[in-house]
């Protein structure tokens, strides 16, 4: 196995990990899954340079890891995206996603349960290195009356503390896909903030999007930019559904009618919700059936609207900077500094 070369994020990540270890002492088992997931994508690691210096390299993943490679580059000196240790090694782990995350929300309402972890603060999901654990969670949560999702997840970032890994995961998307998430991930490590998982994520989707026009422009790509814009289109048009039902269905929690009413009104708008999502699926000729082979419930519509909820507010805030991302940076920087309901309020405004 090779090893990635030390850095001062690698010593970081180890001082983490070490305050983790002890946490264990305290925290019980899933501390402990989530240590030994961690454990496992470091241990994985290969460098991506020598890979590709390997003459026995398969040529389809010498390609996307050229390509990991060239985005990388781009993402530092045009996206002033943290120029570390991050993507510059590969982990194959064997296996179709990296962790799944447990999202649940009371049955009558759309406010997602809050898991608090020491680093990263409070968000609205429970994620494990190992589907049956997070089957077991849902399972549970169900159990006692939440509505429940369970997804797997290709990529996600430590936010710096540990040199992330390219994953095996990721490498079943299409080329700008795979830059999208690099991008999306890095932008993690530019701003994050505790305890508000749509900020953090619609942060990090706007800058994917600035990142990818722009890598795809600069590389002569613009007729991929036009299928990533189509994607992109194809799910503003999902979000509108999505946040339609969702304006609904809080409606229907506020009013003043027994359990069994609200019961049949929620029923009734999710199936509504889910003809309507097949409809513009199945006219954009993509796979309406494996979209919605998990039925979308309340804390489906949480899923769907955490990573893009907030993104209107952000493309609005890049574009009174003029397009100029250390604008951006310090604006959103600024904005998260705010408590919560000002924060919010300012991006309201926006």
């Amino acid at each position: 196995m090779l090893a990635p070369t030390a850095s001062n994020s690698a010593r970081s990540g180890l001082r983490w990990l070490l305050a983790a270890a002890c946490l264990l002492l305290i925290s019980g088992c899933y501390y402990t899954q989530a240590l030994r997931g961690q454990l496992e994508v470091m241990g994985k690691r290969e460098p991506i340079d020598q890979i590709l210096a390997d003459p026995e390299t398969p040529e389809a993943l010498s390609r996307r890891l050229e390509l990991v490679a060239d985005a990388r580059a781009f993402s530092v000196a045009e996206l002033g995206l943290p120029d570390n240790g991050s993507y510059t090694t590969y982990a194959d782990l064997e296996r179709d996603f990296v962790v799944w995350n447990v999202f649940a929300t009371p049955e009558f309402s759309l406010r997602p349960r809050q898991w608090c972890y020491p680093i990263v603060g409070c968000v609205a999901y429970r994620g494990y290195f190992r589907a049956a654990a997070a089957e077991s969670t849902a399972e549970r949560l169900v159990e006692a009356g939440y509505d429940v999702h369970l997804g797997g997840v290709s990529a996600y970032s430590t936010l710096g503390r540990f040199e992330d890994p390219v994953l095996n995961t990721m490498m079943r998307w299409d080329d700008v896909q795979l830059v999208s998430v690099l991008f999306h991930e890095l932008a993690h490590q530019v701003l994050y903030i505790k305890g508000d998982t749509a900020f953090n994520e619609s942060f990090a989707t706007a800058v994917e999007e600035i990142g990818v026009e722009r890598y795809l422009s600069h590389r002569g790509m613009e007729d991929a930019f036009d299928g990533y814009e189509e994607r992109k289109a194809l799910r503003r048009r999902l979000m509108a559904l999505v946040d339609a039902a969702r304006g609904d269905l809080e409606t229907y929690y506020r009013e003043t009618i027994d359990d069994d009413e609200k019961r049949l009104l929620k029923e009734h708008r999710l199936e509504i919700l889910t003809a309507e999502l097949r409809a513009e699926l199945e006219r954009s000729g993509r796979d309406a059936d494996g979209f919605l082979a998990r039925p979308f419930n309340n804390a489906r519509i949480v899923s769907f609207a955490l990573y893009e909820g907030r993104l209107p507010e952000f493309r609005r805030l890049l574009d009174n900077c003029g397009g100029d991302l250390g604008c951006f940076y310090d604006e959103a920087t600024r904005i998260s500094e705010l408590e919560p309901a000002a924060r919010n309020a300012l991006l309201d405004a926006l």
